[in-house]
């Protein structure tokens, strides 16, 4: 053997246990051997806990809390169960229209109506807040039936129109 060959092996060498302490070192398992993975924390196992399937129920209600519709569904929720809240003769004569910014819009068959449900506001808001407490609800508006506008259509007349002749 000459010198020359000494120096290739030395540097083959040298090149050998630097790849084999940066790919496994001396206790490396063989490649035939299965490799076991640490468990990470908040890694599910199978059969383990919280492995369990939910309910469609379970992940609808998750999802619409994530996605923020909670409010949303429950005004949704509070004008379609109307009959149910303000009894079935209050709900024939009235009407829920809309939600907006915490205020529910009722209309009314008559001004009659509407002044007896804006007796009864305080006991259909506290009705609302035990059932939809999600629906932010704080106020209600009850209006009775629009009263005809003569500006426009067969009897309206082009200016000031008729007025009294007294004075």
């Amino acid at each position: 053997m000459t010198s020359g060959d000494d120096g290739v092996r030395e540097e083959a060498r040298s090149v050998y246990l630097r790849l084999r302490a940066a790919f496994g070192g001396a206790a490396a398992p063989r490649s035939t051997a299965r490799r076991r993975r640490a468990q990470v924390e908040g890694e599910s196992q199978p059969f383990g806990a919280g492995r369990d399937p939910a309910t469609l129920g379970e992940m609808l209600s998750g999802l619409t809390s994530t996605m923020g519709w909670d409010t949303a569904l429950s005004q949704s929720e509070l004008i379609a169960a109307w009959q149910e809240i303000a009894g079935p003769e209050t709900a024939a004569h009235s009407e829920p229209t809309g939600v907006e910014d915490g205020l529910l819009r009722v209309k009314c068959d008559s001004t009659a109506w509407a002044t007896q449900l804006r007796l009864m506001r305080t006991e259909i808001l506290t009705r609302i807040a035990q059932r939809f407490p999600e629906a932010g609800i704080q106020n209600i508006a009850f209006s009775g039936p629009g009263t005809p506008n003569w500006k426009r259509g067969p009897r309206s007349v082009p200016g000031r129109g008729p007025r009294d002749t007294y004075g």
